[in-house]
């Protein structure tokens, strides 16, 4: 009916089984496509389809048209008690299963190889031994070739299987004619061999060597592929086994052990020291250190007390603690990390996308060539050796391995690494994006700053109170109150006085505008803002305190000035180093914020941005976004709180911190997962890094091929030598990922850690 709402398509992930190219890719794809309202990304390396759909076509519909297409399919089943172990196991059943068909291939087609390419090994009926070693690699260890396909072909479609099958089979039905009917069974048969092909003599040239090297030679290569995605995917795995299967609660029937699955929100339960923490929570009772190097990538141990919030997969290093859990399942930090690594894994990149696109219109290419090449030579009157020579090579050689595998390896190993360091993108789109940026609005409070309040100086009177006691006083009376101002000053006289507790407080009084008082150990203490004239060492210090943007406390015992107190929102320790490796990557920082003036111009002052924004709305850092875009920038957006989100969402790339709101998280496309304005360098040289990486990849995929298939169709390329560089090729192509997963985040050259001399890091 008119006028009512579309429903929102459904995202659905489908495992999909036996995609071996691009080209696979591209037919599961299309085949997909060609549901009503179906669009569909699958990624070789992962070999997960993430499919939209509309709510009238069923999951089991999509299964349907990918096992239509020719390929295994199965919807994810809910993951249960030990589903980890057994799909291990069977991963390790595969694994051995194809070391074993490898194992045996190697074994039968090495004599083969030998005995063809040495003549001087040639003994007497030779030829007959290498046919009865040849013909079990042609039939059982190419077999899943064969099939595959033989699937293509009742689906009338053509994969790098396709090619490889009638290979081997051109390849050994010749040898079988030279054989029985071409002169090359007869005893003392001798056979030269050269790397490049040449024409002999009658029809007495074998074949053999390639029937047999190719099989060897792609399966060999596919083995080390897949232990080589294995290793691209490892931060992941990692990720997933920080999830703990059981946890030890605490209740009224004492403490016992429990599956994860039946913690609850509320709940307390216990981490011991060495044991990992099940789930988010919030310390109840105990003090210890915990790591967060696999959830954060932050490596230093951090203190926690009770009241401090604890993240699922962190290590307990330290004592006892009794932990009240705040999230269970998939609303837990490690699950979202997890879910977003996993998601962004299964994007493309826009270069790997043209890829698919051509390995789609590859094969039958490929084929088509091959079987022109086959018909020039023989109608040029060449010999049918070399003509055969020409065909089967081009068919070898051509396999379009590369280009499937050119983008998500790389993406693969570039997310886990990225997750590792606590940057969590969650799309190759971020990473193109992130490339280009030039420009980042950096938020002030929680972004550069550390988000709350903290006493920058204490300017005390000399007199018989003293320091300490001045600032012991001054706590005391801030005990209750409930302001951010008497908060930093309560917890910078627990954390810096050598004296007991603080003392008792009577007729406590607070003044709205002005501050506190009230009587603590017999002296009247006054807390609040500065008034009327001030001795000359407080007047100075007032003066600093409103030059670096600070909140002035003026301290009174006994009606009588004692001390000034500068309290403000402190730069966070890395926030220089940060903007400063911006800069060097060519990175333009503008700050805004919703703040006075003063800050602003103190922090961006302290770390020499140039572009300051201050008193901006959400609606403004909107605008402001808009109005950068608007002059040619590509802009980046900093934030960490609800205010932020319009700004993340408006820009050509949002980036949230991961100590920031859900809202702030939920609008950006890549998340600061350690809460450390730092590690924006390391992303953005990641993102370098990752698609410099995909750029090479696919120009060597490409590149391959533009040189080797016409090298095999002048009849340059053996067939032995075009298998073994076709899976070179696919080989080399995951090694250069596979370099991402030991990327350096180490800063550019002449980068310190510290700001320039006179910056002031206690700035608001």
């Amino acid at each position: 009916m008119a006028g009512e709402p579309t429903a929102s398509p459904v995202v659905t992930d489908i495992t999909v089984g036996g995609m071996t190219c691009a080209a696979c890719v591209r037919r599961v794809e299309k085949k997909l496509a060609g549901l009503e309202g179906v669009t569909a990304t699958v990624n070789l390396a992962t070999g997960l389809a993430r499919v939209s759909h509309p709510v009238r076509v069923a999951p089991e519909d999509l299964v349907t048209a990918v096992e239509r297409a020719g390929y295994r399919a199965a919807l994810p089943v809910p993951p249960e008690e030990g589903s980890d172990a057994e799909q291990t196991d069977r991963d390790d059943t595969e694994a051995r299963r194809e070391r074993e068909r490898l194992l045996v291939t190697a074994l039968l087609a090495v004599p083969v190889m030998v005995l063809s390419m040495v003549p001087a090994l040639q003994f007497r009926n030779w030829q007959w031994l290498c046919f009865v070693l040849a013909a079990p690699v042609v039939v059982w260890s190419a077999w899943p070739f064969h099939i595959r396909a033989l699937r293509g072909l009742r689906h009338s479609s053509a994969t790098m299987d396709t090619l490889v099958s009638l290979g081997v089979a051109a390849s050994f039905s010749w040898s079988l004619y030279a054989l029985f009917l071409g002169g090359a069974g007869e005893p003392g048969m001798r056979m030269s061999f050269s790397l490049v092909p040449s024409a002999s003599q009658g029809m007495a040239h074998l074949y053999l060597e390639a029937a047999v090297s190719v099989p060897l030679f792609v399966l060999t290569g596919r083995f080390l592929e897949a232990r080589a995605k294995r290793g691209t995917g490892a931060a992941l795995r990692s990720l997933a086994e920080l999830a703990a299967k059981r946890v030890s609660v605490r209740d009224e029937h004492g403490e016992r052990w429990i599956p994860i699955e039946q913690l609850r929100v509320g709940q307390v339960f216990l981490v011991r020291p060495g044991e990992r923490v099940a789930t988010d929570g919030r310390v109840a009772e105990g003090r210890s250190a915990v790591d967060l190097s696999l959830v954060t990538g932050e490596s230093e141990p951090v203190e926690v007390s009770p009241g401090s919030a604890l993240v699922g997969g962190a290590v307990n290093e330290g004592g006892l603690l009794l932990v009240t859990a705040t999230a269970v399942g998939a609303g837990t930090q490690l699950a979202r990390i997890t879910r977003l690594v996993t998601e962004a894994q299964a994007g493309k990149a826009r270069a790997q996308r043209l890829a698919d696109a051509v390995a789609g219109v590859f094969v039958p290419v490929v084929l088509a060539i091959a079987v022109t090449v086959l018909g020039f030579w023989l109608g040029a009157g060449a010999d049918p050796q070399a003509a055969l020579t020409a065909c089967v090579a081009v068919l070898v050689v051509a396999c379009p391995c590369a280009l499937g595998l050119a983008t998500p390896t790389a993406l693969m190993a570039a997310t886990g690494r990225g997750a590792q360091l606590g940057v969590l993108v969650s799309g190759p789109q971020t990473l193109e994006a992130l490339q280009h940026v030039d420009t980042v609005v950096l938020d002030k409070t929680g972004t550069l700053t550390a988000g709350h309040m903290t006493v920058a100086r204490v300017t005390a009177l000399p007199g018989s109170l003293g320091r300490e006691e001045v600032v012991r006083l001054a706590a005391a009376v801030e005990q209750g109150s409930e302001h951010p101002i008497g908060r930093a000053v309560v917890a910078y006289a627990r954390r810096t006085l050598t004296a007991g507790p603080l003392p008792d407080v009577s007729d406590f009084t607070a003044t709205p505008g002005h501050g506190i008082s009230g009587r603590a150990d017999g002296h009247a203490v006054d807390v609040g803002a500065p008034d009327g004239k001030l001795p000359r060492a407080l007047a100075k210090a007032l003066a600093a305190a409103e030059e670096d943007a600070h909140t002035p406390v003026l301290v009174k015992v006994d009606g009588r000035p004692k001390a000034l107190i500068a309290v403000g929102d402190p730069l966070r320790p890395d926030a220089y180093r940060a903007v400063d490796r911006l800069r060097r990557l060519g990175i333009r920082p503008v700050l805004a914020t919703g703040d006075r003036g003063a800050p602003a111009d103190a922090v961006a002052a302290a770390l020499r941005i140039d572009e300051v924004h201050a008193r901006c709305t959400p609606e403004g850092k909107a605008e402001l976004v808009r109005e950068l875009k608007e002059r040619g920038a590509r802009v980046a957006v900093v934030g960490d709180g609800v205010n932020d989100a319009a700004a993340l969402a408006a820009a050509d790339l949002g980036i949230a911190m991961g100590s920031g709101t859900d809202v702030a998280i939920g609008a950006a496309d890549l998340t600061l997962a350690r809460g450390d304005i730092d590690a924006l360098g390391d992303a953005v040289r990641l993102a370098r890094r990752t698609l410099g990486t995909i750029r090479v990849n696919l120009a060597w995929a490409f590149g391959y091929n533009v040189v080797t298939v016409p090298l095999a169709m002048v009849g340059l390329l053996d067939p032995m030598v075009a298998a073994a560089a076709m899976s070179t090729s696919s080989v080399l192509v995951v090694a250069n990922s596979l370099r991402l997963r030991g990327w350096d985040p180490a800063p550019a050259r002449g980068l310190g850690g510290h700001g320039p001399r006179g910056a002031k890091a206690g700035v608001r």
